[in-house]
């Protein structure tokens, strides 16, 4: 009966072939073993992998029993030992997370190399009734409620690789079943009888006081899985376009969000980008909660002054301009396309011409007689990055250079007196990253344009201005 099951799935759900093979996970226990016995009858060409993640003293012993079983069916067998515990440390990661983190890139590195058609694993249905109940209890949403697919592609680790869980409506009760009658010995892990682990107290304590309350209560929470499932792809569908609205950047280890576009979507899609961001940039992590989420919505509606947080999963969030980046601690964020001087160069222009900054950003300041169309020019100038100053109330040489510490500024419009220019660009929003490169452009001691802003009170055109700079700054 299993074997049958199992081969409808295959046919179905999962679009597994004989033609290319399979990188099967295999930990040696007896979902995955058995699985692997079924394939392997079935005729599916298998490449066995194992990860060992050093956290037991058995774990040795189960690699052996791994590499034995793909030695007797002459199946190619991979290994690798991962440090799970360190990565755990370095990503902010519960140590579930970080070894389950690691196990998926291993097998999804692996099928690429090996040209594989899928990742095949051994979930079955008691897995799927414990991660919906572990959702339920984290407060998910559809995404969690709908627990795992029977085959997911594009998933967090590929856009080309399905992963594929064949037993996914197999209780425990057959797999053990079916390890008896044909002989299998698996090994049996022994973390998976302490408590002191959410999914083992769910398994040992919770799943069976809530049968006794609603007897068939796991076959119901599988249906329930099913139904949701099918709402949560429609979702899905609908979430792709308002992604591709709201993505601007993607890196590696961060990835930004239009901050304007992502508040103009409905909130229940907002959660749903924020939950589709976290999948991408944590491809393993599971504990992504209600709170977390509201964490984020809060900050997005709400920043703290430094427009910055650590959020969670060893992710924080970032705000800079119109954009919300989603980033690791360890990530380097892209440098964006904004103006910048080189390091504490400073250029000085002794008359109207051109000066280069970094990045093939070049300013370029020219005299312009001050006629009617050019001043309604000046008075209406839609482009923070040109201006028009009075040159009368110039010293030559312009310089341009980056901020100094004591550095003060007049905007254009302020009568009384100047303020502390780190004060004006944090009230600005000017991105953190951008402010000690950004170009000013000073006359003597003061500050007369910072351009991708406003030019200087103390520069400004007036009435009685007769002689005009114009300022542009373009990147060429």
């Amino acid at each position: 009966m299993m074997l049958n099951s199992v081969l409808e799935s295959l046919l179905a759900a999962c679009g597994l072939d004989t033609s290319r093979p399979s990188v099967i996970g295999v930990s040696g226990g007896p979902d995955s073993l058995c699985l692997l016995d079924i394939l392997h009858r079935l005729g599916y060409p298998l490449v066995v992998a194992h990860v060992n993640h050093q956290l037991r003293p058995e774990a040795e012993a189960d690699m052996r029993l791994v590499q034995q079983a793909a030695e007797q069916r002459n199946l190619p067998f991979f290994w690798r030992k991962v440090g799970v515990l360190p990565h755990a440390e370095a990503a902010r990661l519960t140590v579930e997370a970080a070894a389950r983190e690691l196990r998926y890139r291993f097998l999804f590195e692996l099928a690429q190399a090996q040209a594989a058609q899928a990742v095949v694993v051994g979930h079955t249905a008691d897995d799927q009734v414990e991660t919906v109940l572990m959702h339920l209890l984290r407060g998910s949403g559809l995404a969690g409620l709908r627990g795992m697919p029977v085959r997911a592609l594009p998933n967090a680790w590929s856009a080309e690789i399905p992963l594929l869980r064949p037993l996914l409506g197999t209780w425990r009760l057959e797999i053990d079943a079916y390890c008896a009658a044909h002989g299998l010995n698996p090994a049996y892990d022994s973390s998976n009888q302490d408590t002191a682990y959410t999914r083992n107290r769910l398994r040992h304590e919770l799943i069976p006081l809530l049968e006794s309350y609603q007897p068939g209560l796991r076959q119901r929470i599988l249906r329930m899985a099913g139904l949701l499932s099918c709402e949560d792809d429609l979702l899905d569908s609908l979430a792709e376009s308002s992604w591709t609205a709201c993505l601007r950047q993607q890196g590696e280890g961060c990835l930004a969000l239009d901050l304007a576009a992502l508040q103009n979507q409905p909130v229940a899609m907002q959660r749903r980008l924020l939950r589709k961001a976290v999948a991408r940039l944590r491809p393993g992590l599971s504990d992504l909660t209600f709170e977390d989420i509201q964490r984020a919505l809060t900050f997005i509606w709400q920043p703290p002054q430094t427009r910055q947080a650590d959020w969670m999963g060893g992710l924080r969030l970032l705000l800079e301009g119109n954009l919300l980046w989603l980033a690791g601690w360890e990530a380097d964020l892209p440098q964006a396309d904004w103006p910048q001087v080189r390091g504490k160069e400073a250029l000085v222009m002794e008359q109207p011409g051109e000066a280069e900054l970094a990045a093939g950003w070049l300013l370029r300041v020219a005299r312009v007689e001050l006629d009617g169309a050019a001043l309604l020019e000046a008075l209406t100038n839609p482009d923070p990055y040109q201006a028009w100053l009075d040159e009368a109330r110039l010293a030559w040489p312009l310089v341009v250079r980056s901020r100094r510490a004591q550095d003060s500024f007049q905007p254009l419009g302020m009568h009384a007196q100047a303020v502390k220019l780190k004060d004006w660009m944090s009230k600005q929003k000017l991105p953190q990253r951008a402010r000690a490169g950004w170009p000013l452009v000073c006359s003597g001691e003061f500050i007369v344009w910072i351009p991708g802003y406003q030019p200087s009170h103390l520069a400004r055109i007036t009435p009685e201005t007769r002689h005009v700079l114009h300022l542009r700054l373009r990147k060429c």
